[in-house]
């Protein structure tokens, strides 16, 4: 079982536009010839941010579109928030707030033995890490840039904390960087 934060980042290492927007990222591949197929089948359980969950609340229509339902994980899901959201219809969501290591834990059992993924945000898998919790980044790099946005991850990370273990080229607008977060002992 791992806690994996698996996103996508522009080139110059940003999430989304300031204002939340992904627009930038579908026109760059396809998810069925990503690793995602594959990533998704291990997951047992996700955290997410509150501004993650917000864009998928405003654009619940498009996802119905792409995957038939206003909610695509069948995974029970922890959203961190301090303030009150609406709740999407057919979807296993625990709001929660404060400190990730009780949800973590809460997270661990719902899991089943599979892995955790932190969806988003940058500053959420970045209190993951903060608390020792976060063991793999998994970044889907776009050929894009788009100067100022949503960092990827808004933390100081000196070398030799994040050991890189596999890079893997998808079509010609994105590459995949799988690091492995060294705890020391």
């Amino acid at each position: 079982m791992k806690t994996q934060y698996y996103t996508a980042a522009s080139l110059d290492g940003f999430l989304a536009t300031e204002d939340d927007s992904l627009d930038w990222l579908f026109p760059l591949g396809d998810i069925n010839s990503s690793s995602y197929p594959e990533f998704i089948s291990g997951v047992g359980a996700l955290a997410m941010g509150s501004a993650t969950y917000e864009w998928m609340v405003r654009n619940a229509d498009q996802v119905a579109k792409e995957v038939g339902s206003p909610w695509p994980y069948s995974q029970p899901t922890w959203v961190f928030s301090s303030r009150k959201l609406p709740m999407i219809d057919g979807a296993d969501v625990h709001f929660t707030k404060g400190d990730v290591h009780q949800a973590h834990r809460e997270m661990r059992v719902a899991a089943k033995g599979k892995n955790i993924w932190i969806v988003g945000g940058g500053d959420l898998a970045g209190q993951f890490y903060d608390a020792g919790l976060l063991d793999e980044l998994i970044v889907q790099i776009g050929s894009v840039t788009l100067g100022k946005g949503k960092p990827l991850f808004p933390r100081r990370v000196l070398s030799p904390t994040l050991q890189l273990a596999s890079v893997r080229q998808m079509g010609i607008g994105m590459a995949e960087l799988r690091y492995k977060v060294h705890k020391s002992d």
